[in-house]
């Protein structure tokens, strides 16, 4: 025992080690943004200048959130705005897109910092992911008017990415018109989609029974509203007004377009799978077009529902989708963290979930495996080799007991005999097998002979 019985003392790494089990084709390049695209940095630089009132409000709230109050409303409102030097208006604004740009989650009444408010300085993805999710958030803080019924304005949401797509492929400004038509023919597509069938006798129409009437309003608020986020630019043509995506804008459109060729292009066609065919798929990629996938599929569906699936699928029996269901849900955010939490009782999905409230909660995925002890690292460290085991090769196995937390192979077999996982065995077999050292191979199969028979 004494050749090879030293481990290094790294962190796990889990779901690296097990989705390099399976990748073992290349993926395609990444895909090229539209020539003239700004560099990721610009971009960065300005979604940062869009958003900085709202950093400059998360930050307040974070020093405060002693006080047990948001800035959104009341007295805090108030404190905020004479500290900050803006007004009681600027500081509800700019709080609500905090909010939707993950910069601040409401624990009860107290603000405290999200994980993109952390990184802002320094994370230029964090930047430009807090600043889509503002876009896609942009009907919520540009109230709709008083006066339109709210199927009408659910209906405009609904149809606008057909309007940003045409300013997207337009390369350019596009007369106000020309998108009203688009707009117009995109509601209808939508009404009949759900099968609204006109009557014999048209209705007089109600709150309830929206008309195209209101189109020019809508469309003019929907407009105001993305430019409000910093997505489009208005400005007058010879005969009407005309829009422009900015460079962020056009962006953020492009990246949606290719989420959904990316999925659609998979040879599962992930986006129509259920989570477990969609994970399976998105097994052999790399964690960027993996996410890309992971986007792509929640976009088709309830958020609520999505995580239902997702959990479901992390209670099965395969590790490796264990892994990867939470990397998912990763990308879900905020949404999921209640359901997320209500696992951490759940032994089997304990580890994942304590990492992944970690990392929510603002650590450094490198630090977040502090989080853990000792039993349930080892806990992951079996899950993890399971799923090596069932997907990957032999010499990635051998390799993985550089990332155990103990320091030599008999602690290492004595805390995982006794942490119970129920792929104890086989996972301890095929580390025997694929050993190259005799006497560590021996000492691994009579650990595995003990778990099997009980015995000491």
């Amino acid at each position: 025992m004494a050749r090879n019985s030293r481990l290094r003392l790294v962190r796990p790494r889990a779901l690296a080690t097990a989705r390099r089990a399976v990748t073992t084709r290349r993926t395609r390049p990444a895909p090229r943004p539209p020539e003239g695209t700004p560099p990721r940095a610009e971009l960065a630089r300005q979604a940062r200048h869009v958003l900085a009132d709202a950093v400059r409000i998360a930050r307040w709230a974070a020093v405060e959130r002693g006080a047990g109050a948001a800035p959104g409303t009341g007295p805090a409102r108030e404190r905020a705005a004479a500290a900050l030097d803006l007004t009681p208006g600027q500081i509800r604004a700019g709080w609500d897109r905090a909010r939707l740009a993950g910069l601040v989650e409401l624990h009860g009444g107290t603000a405290r910092p999200g994980w993109r408010l952390h990184a802002w300085d320094r994370d230029d993805s964090a930047v430009l992911r807090g600043w889509v999710a503002l876009l896609d958030a942009w009907s919520l803080v540009h109230p709709s008017p008083e006066d339109v019924a709210p199927g009408a304005v659910a209906e405009v949401v609904e149809a606008l990415p057909q309007v940003l797509t045409l300013l997207q492929l337009s390369h350019g400004p596009v007369d106000v018109p020309v998108l009203l038509d688009l707009l117009g023919q995109r509601v209808e597509e939508l009404r009949e989609e759900r099968c609204e069938v006109p009557p014999a006798e048209p209705a007089p129409e109600t709150q309830d029974t929206p008309g195209t009437d209101g189109l020019p309003a809508l469309l003019d608020w929907a407009l105001e509203g993305l430019a409000a986020v910093g997505a489009l630019t208005l400005g007058p043509g010879p005969e009407a007004r005309h829009a422009t995506l900015t460079p962020l804008g056009n962006w953020a459109v492009w990246v949606k377009l290719e989420q959904i060729c990316v999925a659609a292009q998979s040879p599962a066609g992930n986006i129509e799978q259920s989570a477990e065919d969609m994970l399976r798929g998105c097994a052999r990629l790399t964690p960027g077009p993996a996410r890309a996938e992971y986007r792509a599929w929640l976009a088709a569906r309830t958020l609520s529902s999505a995580v239902t699936e997702l959990l479901t699928v992390a209670r099965g029996e395969d590790a490796l989708l264990r892994g990867l269901a939470f990397e998912a849900l990763r990308v879900v955010g905020a949404p999921a963290e209640a359901e997320v939490r209500a696992t951490v009782a759940e032994p089997s999905l304990r580890p994942y979930a304590l990492l992944w409230l970690a990392e929510y909660e603002g650590a450094d995925p490198d630090d977040a495996q502090e989080v853990l002890t000792r039993e349930e690292a080892t806990w992951l460290w079996v899950d993890t080799a399971a799923a090596v085991a069932d997907h990957g090769e032999s010499a990635l196995l051998v390799r993985h007991l550089d990332s155990a937390v103990q320091g030599t192979v008999p602690a290492l077999l004595d805390e995982v005999r006794a942490v119970g996982h129920p792929r104890t065995v086989q996972v301890l077999v095929a580390l025997a097998a694929a050993h190259p050292d005799p006497a560590l191979a021996k000492a691994v199969r009579r650990a595995a002979f003990q778990v099997h028979t009980g015995g000491e």
